[in-house]
């Protein structure tokens, strides 16, 4: 797949049979438990960047920077446009100015949008205000308003933009990280930075945005907890064989395996994931399913090791370690997220405690007490969450684009500066590239049969994240839902797609003609992606044209 394949580059013994692929099938038993055959066959002969010639380590550095350019270059201009809020921009905005001037969420008179957007926020109220989401997202926002003034939508959306320019270039480097692949990597960073849903995403301050930055930033931590982990094990297995007359570990050393000492990279994977949570709830579920993933890939790696007790010794010494390094680490991060919270004196149900004492909890003090009662209000309000909604999509719907959510819409006329036909029409459709989500679907159902049939590790992760991402919200039916929430998985919908291209591109080993087949289909797919996304960029953006450009670009009545 690409500049994917791992072949062996240790000289051949005699004796040894190397089959077509290049590796070969037997290794001396005396040579199992070296440092070298141990790191072999847990993470193949991976390269440092500083071992390529500077010719080629440059691009190590170009391509993330180039696509992280496009990408911030697609957000930050006519950020501002439109010039007032938009969908629920209306609650997290205010919500975050709300935030700097108080730490915690305040009342609105009525029709305060319109002083929002005439630029004078300060009309705050003092009465606190029930929200239920958690307040990282809030703070983010809140952070380009303090850089730029809450006063102008720049101010009020370079958060969103700033976070959506960096998952595009983390996406590049995880890319990289997964497929050892500087075209696939390219590929990844710009199929995201062009994709008109990540896009529109990037450009309005809802929270969404938010949670997928550290959701991916999760999902990298502990791709580097991978290969940090597979290292210590073969460098503890080596340096036991090394001792041993035998030339191996002892039976008892391979019964259950070495502890691997704190996985700095997995504390990391935990603190990203509490702002995950805090942020939305439903990161939740993805820590959940890294938190099974990485495990798994422990198991594995003692397995493949040569530990004969791998799955005890896996879920003694790996598994345990793991829920202790990310689920407090959650939690503590979590729970600090709400410091604002803390330090109020009014803040909505800060004082519920104080004034509803408890036999049973009343061990527990009283502002720990206080926030448990909100979350649980909380979660009471999600679980009704079934109000109608005209752009509301089913989970089923969201793949297929079926019902992409509206986020502003205007007609100017010609009697304004921006029309000059009869009839002109003003948008923002969170809707994506329909090459680029089409066939990424698609691709999911190939990775099912590659993970299943070949057991390829990468097929397997980005489908953990796919399915920790989606498949939580057909628990609820019921639930009044859009399709803007698809952007928490849309970096694995990325990567389901760049994994399918390698395939297009092939293996290092294949004929020239079969690689330069493969890289012309690839480069003719992203080609056409990029122009289909400059097709769709003014429904993105708010552009003004003319009501039948507009028209010419809802390809689904369900669009409207």
């Amino acid at each position: 797949m690409g500049h994917v394949t791992l072949t062996s580059m240790r000289p051949a013994e005699a004796g040894e049979h190397i089959p077509p692929t290049g590796r070969p099938w037997i290794s001396r038993p005396a040579e199992a438990f070296t440092a070298a055959a141990l790191r072999e066959r847990l993470i193949g002969n991976i390269r440092s960047w500083r071992d390529y010639p500077p010719s080629l380590r440059v691009w190590f550095w170009l391509v993330p920077a180039l696509t992280s350019l496009v990408g911030g270059i697609l957000r930050f201009v006519r950020l501002d446009s439109p010039h007032s809020l938009v969908f629920d921009e209306t609650y997290y905005v205010k919500d975050a100015y709300s935030y700097l001037v108080s730490g915690y969420e305040r009342r609105w008179p009525d029709k305060a949008n319109d002083s929002f957007n005439a630029g004078n926020p300060a009309i705050l109220l003092d009465s606190p205000e029930y929200v239920v989401h958690p307040p990282v997202g809030k703070w983010m926002i809140a952070g380009g308003m303090w850089l730029f003034g809450s006063d102008n939508p720049f101010g009020w959306r370079f958060g969103a933009a700033l976070t959506g320019t960096l998952s595009v270039l983390l996406l590049t480097l995880i890319a990289l990280k997964l497929f050892r692949s500087l075209p696939l990597a390219a590929a990844a960073g710009l199929l995201l930075a062009v994709d008109g849903h990540h896009l529109v995403m990037s450009r309005t301050s809802l929270l969404d945005i938010f949670l997928m930055f550290w959701v991916l930033a999760a999902f990298g931590a502990l791709l580097l907890d991978r290969d940090d982990g597979r290292r210590r094990l073969a460098a503890r297995l080596a340096r036991r064989a090394a001792v041993s007359t035998a030339g191996r570990p002892s039976a008892r050393q391979l019964l259950a395996g070495p502890w691997l000492g704190i996985r700095w990279w997995r504390l990391a994977a935990g603190a990203s994931m509490g702002l995950a949570v805090g942020t939305k709830w439903s990161g939740l579920f993805f820590l959940a399913g890294f938190g099974v993933l990485t495990v798994l890939w422990d198991l594995n790696a003692r397995r493949v090791a040569g530990i004969r007790g791998w799955i005890s010794g896996g879920i003694i010494k790996d598994g345990l370690p793991a829920f202790a390094s990310m689920v407090p680490v959650a939690v503590l991060v979590y729970t600090a997220t709400w410091t604002g919270w803390f330090r109020s004196e009014d803040a909505y149900f800060r004082r519920w405690a104080e004034d509803n004492p408890s036999a049973g909890w009343g061990w527990l003090p009283d502002p720990l007490r206080s926030l448990a009662h909100y979350h649980l209000e909380a979660y009471k309000f999600h679980q009704g969450l079934g109000s109608e909604h005209p752009y509301e999509a089913s989970a089923w719907s969201w793949l297929v684009m079926g019902r992409p959510t509206s986020f502003f819409y205007q007609q100017p006329g010609p009697e304004t500066s921006e029309c000059d036909v009869a009839r002109c029409a003003s948008a923002i459709l969170s809707v994506g590239n329909p090459l680029i989500w089409w066939t990424a679907a698609i691709s999911l159902v190939v990775l099912l049969f590659w993970w299943a049939g070949r057991r390829d590790w990468r097929a397997g992760a980005i489908l953990a994240g796919m399915g920790a991402g989606y498949l939580p919200w057909f628990l609820y039916p019921e639930r009044t839902m859009f399709f803007f929430y698809a952007v928490s998985f849309e970096p694995f919908l990325i990567l389901a797609l760049v994994y399918c291209l390698g395939l297009v591109l092939g293996r290092e080993g294949d004929p020239l003609w079969r690689r330069r087949s493969g890289l012309y289909l690839v480069a003719l797919f992203i080609a056409a992606a990029v122009l289909l996304s400059a097709y769709f960029y003014p429904l993105w953006t708010a552009e003004t044209m003319p009501y039948q450009e507009w028209r010419y670009r809802m390809w689904m009545p369900s669009w409207i």
